[in-house]
């Protein structure tokens, strides 16, 4: 089973969420940092990195020896990638996207596949269980087809659970990282700001149709609003996550809650267990087969 840890808005506890769930999980597990842009489930996890490599994206490469200047392609391409100035065919490799039809729409065979690198993959293990994350490269503005990248090399060599670190909030990263999970958690915290991009989320991930959950991080600092929103909108909560002083030092010093923290580690075992019977319920045969 898939599970994405996701959040309306950056700085609730996602990651913490992961690392905790990571850290008590009682079987096999790969645990995944989708947070193509800023990844940082490895400062927690501690992972040993056994392999790094190049990820790139396919883009057109032109041979203007061979450019008639009909326009074609630059007329096919929605994103302006390719643009054709006067006797000049001009590409735009960081506008590109990636679909190929340029290439294949070149009767002339003046665009041929190149490559645009988009980051690196980074694999190995933290404990027991297997650790892989994507990093996007310093400028780079697409971090969906690396996110890709990432879940295909998952699909590939994939064993027992995965737990997913997904990007903040509801734009196309995180949607693409949600889109293949089988259960949502949804982290949100009990304030004004946490509230709005939490209702933002719901409404973004639940025509998704997966079971979907809250877990609501440093209960009891703000008001009842966001569990009074929960109950309107049918949104089971998970967890509630006390705020503490004693978590709070544990993160500024990169250790995992529910290691650090001995109370904390039996919500996080609870939170698992209701994760895995919302899967169940969903979808029995899979569960039972797991």
């Amino acid at each position: 089973m898939i599970y994405a840890i996701a959040s309306g808005k950056g700085g609730t506890g996602k990651t913490t969420v992961t690392a905790s769930l990571a850290a008590v999980w009682d079987g096999p597990l790969t645990a995944v940092d989708l947070d193509v842009e800023e990844p940082n489930l490895h400062l927690f996890l501690a992972p040993e990195i056994t392999a790094e490599e190049p990820a790139f994206l396919e883009v057109p490469v032109l041979d203007a020896a061979r450019c008639i200047l009909c326009g074609e392609c630059a007329a096919f391409c929605q994103y302006k990638a390719l643009s054709l100035m006067g006797k000049t065919l001009l590409v735009f490799p960081e506008m590109c996207h990636g679909c190929g039809g340029c290439i294949a729409l070149c009767q002339e065979g003046a665009l041929s596949p190149g490559g645009r690198e988009l980051g690196h993959i980074l694999e190995g293990s933290a404990g027991a269980a297997r650790f892989l994350m994507g990093r996007l490269r310093v400028g780079e503005a697409m971090s969906p087809p690396l996110m890709r990248q990432v879940k295909a090399r998952l699909r590939r060599d994939a064993a027992g659970d995965v737990l997913i670190d997904s990007p903040p909030g509801v734009s196309c990263p995180a949607v693409n990282a949600v889109m293949d999970a089988d259960v949502i958690v949804l982290v949100t915290e009990p304030t004004p700001f946490g509230l709005h991009d939490f209702r933002l989320a719901v409404e973004a991930f639940r025509p998704l149709g997966k079971p979907l959950g809250a877990v609501i991080n440093r209960a009891g600092i703000g008001d009842g609003r966001v569990q009074d929103f929960c109950r309107e909108a049918g949104v089971p909560v998970w967890a509630e996550l006390p705020f503490s002083r004693a978590v709070a030092e544990a993160y500024s010093r990169g250790e995992v809650a529910a290691r650090a923290v001995p109370e904390m580690r039996g919500m996080f075992l609870a939170l698992m267990a209701r994760m895995r019977g919302a899967a169940a319920a969903s979808n029995p045969e899979e569960a039972d087969h797991a």
